[in-house]
């Protein structure tokens, strides 16, 4: 009878089976959670709620003001909304009447730089009196807009 050693171990060749599976499965992996991808979602949801929000108030302060929008809204052009912070507002809306009454802030774009004076939100009223407010970077969405 011959003497057979068997060798504990493995094949270089079934070493790289594994780690190749292994590779395949994470590349599915990182594809199917796609971080980036998530967070956009989640950006574009707080946009979505903010302009909401932002419609809320302006409708709310016209229940509370006879039906009387506030005067400062644009028409045929969209124009930014300025922050609540910002000390002037020249080329922007300024809806700081809203804070306190029928909105605690306006809300900014998860984006905006906290030292800018606009929100990356605007508004505008058609002839018709629809009032729509819309964000302006809108990831994952073709846009985020709420007309009312």
């Amino acid at each position: 009878m011959k003497n057979m050693r068997t060798h504990k171990g493995f094949t270089l060749i079934e070493l790289f089976l594994v780690i190749g599976i292994i590779l395949i499965l994470a590349a599915i992996v990182v594809v199917a959670i796609n971080p980036a991808r998530k967070q956009g979602d989640e950006r574009d949801q707080q946009r979505r709620s903010d302009v909401t929000a932002i419609l809320n108030a302006v409708f709310s302060y016209a229940v509370d003001n006879g039906g009387n929008l506030p005067e400062n809204i644009p028409t045929i052009t969209p124009k930014e909304i300025c922050t609540t912070t910002a000390k002037t507002c020249t080329n922007g809306v300024d809806l700081k009447m809203l804070v306190g009454s029928f909105i605690t802030q306006i809300p900014a774009d998860p984006t905006a730089s906290t030292t800018g004076t606009g929100t990356l939100y605007t508004i505008v009223q058609d002839s018709n009196g629809h009032v729509t407010v819309s964000a302006l970077r809108a990831e994952q969405a073709a846009s985020i807009s709420v007309t009312r």
